[in-house]
């Protein structure tokens, strides 16, 4: 095996996870400012942080004007640690291997961190229950429908969110639903031709992922990676964009030459990698669950 194979690895690897392809639903979510501080094996990130908010005065007539101390803290952010487990490559397979064996290793480990990263991204955002400020609502009936996203948007213009940057990210039943919601619109929420849904509906920028978050019949949301039961239901998240934040971290590789096992003259490597995705406040976050 040549010398620099562990090098070539590492390298494709850091690649695909730091700049590869990205799940769409946080496309334009900030990027969390500051330098990753590595803390045995945590990796951390500190925030300056404020809720401060001026009063406003109108037709003030009395002074000097009443002072008001500004005010901030620090918010320390964990990131996420990913592991792949090691895999075994044997020098015998590499040398005479008919395909590129180094894509094929290393795409399958950032395959993975990727598929579990994202999930349990799109998992941190919705309410672990239902509040008036952050509500988890029932579909009306057996299928996901244009009046479940009119009622949706009703709680969230209660709760006062923003009304620019709300984001639906659509479980694949409910955005499969949405298909067949055609007898009055027409075209006008999705496109039977391509399988699309509009990209905006109700004032939601609409998007999709395979792995949505599930609730428990009694309205909470299941712990991620949790066996799912007969009776959970499928969610799909909503969210205002300016709300979220996201961070990738360190990236490392953990590599055993062959040369130092002789009896089995194989290579093991795995990965490391931090990365988090989460609500800046626990607000302007909501869920649509199946009945």
């Amino acid at each position: 095996m040549p010398r620099n194979f562990p090098d070539i690895w590492d390298t494709r690897v850091r690649q695909t996870l730091e700049s590869g392809d990205t799940a769409d639903f946080l496309d334009g979510v900030q990027e969390l400012p500051g330098e990753v501080t590595q803390m045995g094996e945590e990796n951390l990130i500190y925030i300056p942080a404020t809720a401060f908010s001026p009063n406003v005065l109108i037709n003030n007539k009395t002074y000097p004007i009443a002072l008001q101390e500004y005010n901030d803290d620090t918010i320390i952010v964990k990131l996420d640690k990913y592991v792949t487990e090691a895999t075994k490559v044997t020098d015998d397979q590499i040398i005479g291997c008919s395909y590129p064996i180094i894509d094929a290793v290393t795409k399958s480990h950032t395959n993975k961190i990727n598929v579990t990263k994202y999930g349990k991204a799109l998992h941190a955002i919705p309410p672990d229950a239902n509040t008036t400020d952050t509500p988890v609502l029932a579909l009306a009936g057996d299928k996901c429908t244009y009046e479940d996203l009119v009622a949706l948007k009703r709680k969230c213009d209660a709760a006062k969110w923003p009304l620019t940057g709300r984001r639906l990210v659509l479980a694949p039943d409910h955005y499969n639903d949405m298909l067949l919601d055609r007898e009055r619109f027409g075209n006008v929420i999705n496109n039977i031709n391509k399988g699309e849904v509009a990209n905006l509906i109700a004032g939601f920028e609409i998007k999709q992922y395979v792995q949505p978050p599930l609730y428990k019949a009694a309205g909470t949301k299941a712990a991620f990676g949790e066996v799912p039961e007969a009776t959970d239901k499928v969610a799909s998240v909503a969210f205002v964009v300016s709300n979220m934040a996201k961070k990738t971290g360190l990236t490392k590789q953990y590599f055993s030459d062959a040369k130092t096992s002789p009896t089995t003259q194989a290579n093991l490597l795995n990965y490391r990698h931090y990365f988090i995705a989460v609500p800046v406040e626990k607000k302007y976050i909501g869920a649509l669950i199946s009945k």
